[in-house]
């Protein structure tokens, strides 16, 4: 069975599609990416899909239940969590707290346990310390835990944040142009954390300019244009589509994007 799955899904504003009747799987295993131009619908497509958006028509289901139409919090608490292109971090807490906060989403001692300091509530709180630590190790911050996270450089906030949202155990994990602003070599590090990610059994579905990143990552790529899906395959099959050629990657797979717009996506 596929985690994700959407049908026929579109999003209107007025008389913009920036969603058109845009349908594919994300299977249970491995990265999937979705790619195209600025203004593509990418981001809209994210933002439907975590329920920051509502769809003017269609349906998504998550693990074969609908979830079209969710609050952003019901859909979270199902296992879908989504990061965001601008890092969204508590900057005056330490890389441990933050990734504490990601992880209390799990927790269920609850308020009064957690005031009264029951040892129910102790003993919780000593397993999400732990867990925190092991996502600070997996994602190479261990040596961050105590440090703010103001003090970080941008390439290591974006990891922080990836194990921010890795902490509430989600089945599937939305990374939006978790690439951004990163240098070489930080995008070879976040390569093999996502592969590393899926690999654990957590299914991933990104977004991402960065076509290296998404040839070397991604085990199937779905590609947008004009809020219109124009391709779905392989990298290697994606790369090679000629409508794929000629909408985005101009013959080669790091060519710049045709156009900018005033929106993202």
């Amino acid at each position: 069975m596929s985690r994700l799955v959407l049908e026929n899904v579109t999003r209107r504003f007025g008389g913009l599609v920036a969603v058109d009747d845009v349908s594919f799987s994300v299977p249970t295993q491995g990265v999937t990416a979705v790619i195209g131009p600025n203004g593509a619908g990418k981001t809209t497509l994210f933002s439907l899909i975590s329920g920051f958006l509502p769809p003017s028509s269609g349906r998504i289901l998550f693990d074969g239940t609908e979830i079209t139409g969710l609050a952003p919090e019901k859909v979270a608490a199902r296992g879908l969590v989504r990061t965001f292109q601008l890092v969204k971090l508590f900057e005056d807490l330490t890389t441990l707290e933050n990734v504490k906060v990601g992880r209390h989403l799990h927790t269920k001692a609850g308020l009064f346990a957690a005031l009264a300091r029951t040892p129910a509530a102790r003993r919780e709180e000593r397993e999400v310390e732990a867990r925190a630590r092991d996502l600070l190790a997996f994602v190479g911050l261990a040596a961050k835990a105590d440090a703010h996270a103001s003090g970080l450089s941008y390439g290591q906030q974006r990891l922080l944040e990836m194990a921010r949202a890795l902490a509430a155990d989600p089945r599937l994990v939305l990374l939006d142009e978790p690439a951004a602003g990163l240098n070489g070599e930080e995008s070879e590090q976040l390569s093999r954390i996502i592969r590393r990610i899926a690999e654990a059994g957590t299914t991933v579905l990104l977004i991402e300019h960065d076509m290296t990143l998404v040839m070397n990552t991604a085990d199937r790529v779905v590609v947008v244009d004009f809020g219109r899906k124009i391709a779905e395959g392989t990298p290697a099959e994606v790369r090679a589509n000629p409508a794929v050629i000629a909408a985005y990657l101009g013959g080669t797979e790091t060519a710049p994007t045709r156009r900018t717009e005033a929106g993202r996506g």
